[in-house]
């Protein structure tokens, strides 16, 4: 087999063998020989088969070997029980009774002997093959002679030792075999006759007897070769099996979608790296619970298998650490919503980038349109209102007039300075900020600017942080946040405090920075367009600021998330890039 390995090395095949198990093979495939390995597989193997010497030791023979061995071992007992067992008459030994025990005590040593040696040697060889079959001779041509000649029958015993010696010899050692057991019985024979301890028509069964073992020593080789060509063949077929799945796991390891394969019980069948990262576990987790590795995702699952699994609207998830909002689509594998299902996991990340891309392509272009064509008109309609209020004409009526246009000419303007703004898409300047101080600094700020009581605002930061983000993105984001916390938390003017909390992520330690309220919450028809330019919830919003706040985000490598908030309430969480990981942020 080592000289059939080493043809297969030069003709484009590399094969490993693994040591912790006989049958685990792997194998690679030199694109050059490609066209060569596409051959007919068969004339391949006789090929390199007509260079070995002899049949070396593979996993067939070192298996045959081993049978033998035990059958030896067994055989040798068996004899040796017998002659001392049963001595009156003696049905072994019955010419000389102390040869035989002898003989078959030493016999049965060297065969357990033998025997444990296979057993516990890797990789025995065939160089015991031509021990053992000598001992076997010699032993069983003893206990022949011993017995009374060819009429005890025990030289029958060399022809399974003859015939399993040939499946491994060499054509020229399996006939030399076959001769020196021919000649062992003949010599038995002959020596039993000039004793006159046998009659001289005893040479006819002896002689059948070598002829038999001739015989399957002729017969045996070809079948060796022809068993050696079809474990060839096998393994060949195994390397082709172990490249295939190494080349399938490789691919299903390596794509970008998240996949997961959860079975009828809800176990893990199969599981990719992308989706082990997001879902914050191993992707060596076949055959777990998916409940146990993700609840949240679980919980979707049995949704979905409860609703109508018809419906191929995707369900939201939050990433294990809480850095990223995730799509789930789930699909059945065999037509039954009770059966196997395949999970994708999309990152929405990445789709909004592709929207957002696309939207600001379209949003550029229309920024000066409506900076020449609105912003002109809108300066006029203000300076005009303005001038209308210094008139000592302007009665109450008027003056509302007035106001309702100095405010809609306001928002107009905040509109078209925002796309402005965001259409340019100017330079990011990343800075590292002491979170924790700049909080602080920020809310008394952002209290005394808007007159607001510092107790509406409550800051936990329980350890110094340092973020990489651009200083003024960060007050723009933060001031958005706010104000949209004091507008929308407290409709009702209970003065709900609202909690500003650093820290950071259990998953991947990346800081992050939240700004939580006890207000209605986002309504869930809106969170999908949450961050979409011009989705407002309120009467007067430009619809801009949550769409502002995250583009700036994802400017500094950051990124800006929603959540409810347990116990009512929402969530806006600002995940910050890795001071450690990125150097720079351009």
């Amino acid at each position: 087999m080592h000289r059939f390995c080493d043809t297969l090395h030069t003709k484009g095949w590399a094969i490993r063998h693994n040591p912790a198990s006989r049958n685990d093979f792997v194998a690679t495939t030199n694109p050059v020989d490609i066209a060569f390995a596409e051959q007919t597989i068969q004339g391949q193997l006789k090929a390199s088969l007509e260079g070995l010497s002899r049949p070396l030791a593979t996993d067939t023979s070192r298996r045959l070997q081993r049978l033998v061995g035990l059958f030896r071992g067994l055989i040798a007992v068996g004899l040796l029980l017998t002659g001392l067992l049963f001595t009156d008459p003696p049905v072994l030994g019955e010419r000389y009774p102390s040869l035989f025990t002898t003989t078959a005590a030493i016999y049965a040593l060297l065969a357990w002997i033998s025997l444990w040696y296979m057993v516990r040697s890797k990789d025995p060889g065939t160089a015991l093959i031509p021990i053992q079959l000598f001992a076997d001779i010699l032993g069983i041509s003893v206990m022949m002679h011993a017995s009374g000649g060819i009429s005890s029958g025990i030289g029958g015993l060399l022809v399974v030792f003859i015939g399993a010696a040939s499946l491994t010899l060499h054509s020229r050692h399996a006939y030399l075999g076959a001769a020196v057991a021919a000649l062992a019985i003949l010599g038995e024979q002959s020596a039993s006759f000039i004793l006159d301890l046998s009659p001289a028509n005893a040479f006819i069964p002896a002689g059948v007897l070598g002829a038999i073992i001739f015989t399957i020593a002729s017969a045996a080789n070809p079948l060796a070769r022809r068993l050696l060509e079809s474990e060839a063949l096998a393994l060949q077929r195994g390397i082709d099996l172990a490249n295939m799945a190494q080349l399938n796991d490789y691919i299903i390891q390596h794509l970008r979608e998240s996949i997961v394969v959860v079975d009828a019980t809800g176990h893990i069948r199969l599981i990719n790296q992308s989706a082990a990262e997001h879902l914050g576990a191993d992707r060596r987790q076949t055959g777990r619970s998916l409940a146990a590795v993700a609840p949240d995702l679980h919980r979707i699952v049995l949704g979905w298998r409860a609703k109508d699994a018809s419906d191929g609207a995707p369900r939201l998830l939050t990433s294990a650490d809480g850095s990223t909002q995730i799509n789930v689509h789930v699909a059945p594998l065999v037509g039954r919503d009770d059966g196997p299902v395949l999970i994708f996991l999309e990152d929405t990340s990445l789709i909004a980038e592709k929207v957002q891309q696309t939207k600001l392509a379209a949003l550029g272009r229309l920024s000066a349109s409506i900076a020449h064509e609105i912003r002109n008109p809108v300066g006029a309609l203000s300076h005009a209102g303005q001038l209308l209020a210094e008139s000592p004409l302007a009665g109450e009526l008027e003056q509302r007039l007035i106001d309702i246009i100095g405010t809609n000419s306001k928002r107009v303007s905040e509109i078209v300075d925002n796309v402005m703004r965001l259409s340019r898409r100017e330079p990011t300047n990343p800075q590292p900020i002491a979170l924790t101080e700049w909080i602080g600094t920020f809310i008394k700020e952002f209290t005394s600017t808007l007159e607001v009581p510092d107790d509406r605002f409550e800051i936990v930061c329980p350890e110094e942080l340092e973020v990489q983000m651009d200083p003024g993105h960060l007050h723009q984001v933060c001031w958005n946040l706010c104000e949209n916390a004091l507008r929308y938390a407290d409709p009702v003017g209970r003065c709900e405090v609202i909690t500003v909390t650093c820290g950071r992520l259990s998953g991947n330690r990346r800081p992050f920075l939240e700004i939580a309220d006890r207000g209605p919450g986002i309504p869930d028809d809106m969170r999908e367009q949450l961050f979409e330019p011009f989705a407002t919830g309120r009467i007067g919003g430009t619809g801009l600021g949550l769409f502002i706040s995250r583009e700036l985000c994802e400017c500094n490598r950051a990124t800006l998330l929603y959540e409810q908030r347990r116990g009512g309430g929402g969530v806006f969480r600002v995940v910050f890039a890795d001071p450690k990981r990125w150097g720079t942020i351009s």
